[in-house]
């Protein structure tokens, strides 16, 4: 007799909405709208005669028999997955998918993705820079680039950041006090809100006191404060290497205050088994070079893995 199983788009809208408890988030992840998750869900709970989710105004829970149900799912998706993978001809065929933040993707990796075609002109790459929790396998991501002050198991640490404070030449010779030094009092600050070490971080650990977080400009990117900044809207807080382009070139310059060394840094985790892949083996230690190349690995500190 054969099993009954639900249909699969329910179940991976089921899985999505589990792990992020939001129906728009997995939307997002999924490419489809809050509108069909949420039709989707309903329809796999009629099909299961039980309810998943509880939903509230601004809240969205699983039921205790939701709750049992969803690690099931997310381990059969996943060796759906992992077993996919492993097919000969579907293997030959894939790119390698790396989820990374939009300004690391556009300042540090894409210059330096024409050297991995080089080296392997039949593998295609894809960068995806969306801001989404990535699921592996389910996701169809092959690497996630991350920020974080911890690893987790298996990722490969690939550098740190230097936050020093930049701004424009003319902003910073219109806001020097006497010291030649950018008077942060007088200053707008540039704010990343979703940067877990910003001004609030810098201002903690340099001691320096007076300076108000409440103005300023907040944007949500960090390409977005650099651009700001160049255009004399204030005073930002760089992200070396990532800034060292603007620097180079003149577009900004250092305020005259002090830089600290970031307490997060850039990890590389890799999807299961992706050591035993060769395509992905040697996307891995081509990237960790180019951080041995740049001097960036041992400026970081930290250990990494090959």
């Amino acid at each position: 007799m054969p099993l009954r199983l639900p249909p699969l788009p329910a179940l991976r809208f089921f899985e999505a909405a589990g792990r992020h408890l939001s129906f728009k988030l997995a939307a997002a992840e999924l490419n489809v709208t809050p509108s069909a998750v949420s039709h989707g869900i309903v329809g796999l709970e009629r099909a299961l005669d039980v309810e998943l989710f509880v939903r509230e105004p601004r809240r969205l829970s699983l039921t205790p028999e939701g709750a049992d149900y969803l690690p099931y799912v997310s381990e059969a998706l996943s060796l759906i997955a992992i077993g996919t993978q492993r097919l000969p001809h579907h293997r030959e065929r894939r790119s390698i998918t790396v989820s990374c933040a939009p300004t690391f993707a556009a300042r540090w990796l894409l210059p330096r993705l024409h050297r991995f075609a080089e080296r392997w002109p039949t593998i295609g790459v894809t960068v995806d820079t969306s801001r989404r929790q990535v699921g592996f396998p389910i996701d169809g991501f092959d690497f996630a680039i991350r920020m974080s002050r911890a690893t987790a198991a298996g990722a490969a640490r690939l550098f740190g950041e230097s936050l020093v404070p930049v701004c424009s030449p003319a902003y910073r010779e219109a806001m020097a006090g006497e010291d030649g030094a950018v008077d942060l009092r007088r200053a707008a600050l540039i704010h990343v809100t979703p940067a877990s070490e910003d001004w609030q971080a810098w201002l903690e650990r340099t001691g320096i006191e007076g300076v108000g977080l409440a103005g300023g400009l907040r944007v949500d990117t960090v390409q977005m404060a650099f651009e700001a900044a160049v255009l004399g809207l204030g005073v930002a807080l760089g992200r070396r290497p990532l800034v060292d382009q603007e620097l180079a070139s003149g577009a900004l310059v250092e305020a005259g205050l002090p830089a600290i060394a970031a307490e997060t840094a850039y990890w590389l985790v890799g999807s299961e088994g992706a050591d035993r892949r060769p395509d992905l083996l040697g996307f891995k230690r081509w990237l960790l070079r180019e951080v041995e190349a740049a001097g960036q690995g041992t400026a970081a500190g930290g250990r990494r893995t090959a």
